[in-house]
């Protein structure tokens, strides 16, 4: 017998270093706050004002796409199939306009111009979303 067949390597994993539920969810919270502003800076179309409606629209987004985009992606899991996936463009711009319409029935300061803008946020909030969820782990 070798050496190697002595030891039993065992790895122990700190979970006191892993975020928390709550924690993952503040990261969610920022991460998509930050996104719909920048959306709304970059994107004439789209038009975002105070830090309130900042905050609960980043939250109604998160919610949005947690319980209504499963259902709508089941729904159109044909034509994500024949599109090769990019009909989640067109799903994610209809997340944001649900999330419109929500922050309209609260009277936030949220607003969304034409289908166009909805696409051009949705794409870069999905980017944006995604470069800072990686780096806030």
């Amino acid at each position: 017998m070798s050496d190697r067949d002595d030891h039993v390597k065992v790895k122990i994993v700190d979970l006191s270093r892993r975020p928390g539920c709550i924690h993952r969810l503040l990261i969610r919270l920022v991460v998509n706050a930050a996104a719909l502003f920048l959306a709304a800076q970059v994107i004439s179309g789209i038009h975002l004002e105070g830090l309130k409606s900042i905050i609960v629209v980043a939250v109604i987004f998160g919610l949005v796409n947690a319980f209504i985009k499963p259902v709508l992606w089941l729904v159109s899991c044909f034509f994500q199939l024949l599109t090769f996936g990019l009909f989640t463009l067109i799903i994610n711009a209809l997340m944001l306009y649900v999330t419109h319409w929500f922050a309209d029935s609260l009277d936030l300061s949220f607003d969304i111009d034409n289908f166009q803008s909805a696409f051009l946020g949705a794409l870069l909030i999905s980017v944006v979303s995604f470069i800072l969820s990686k780096f806030l782990k």
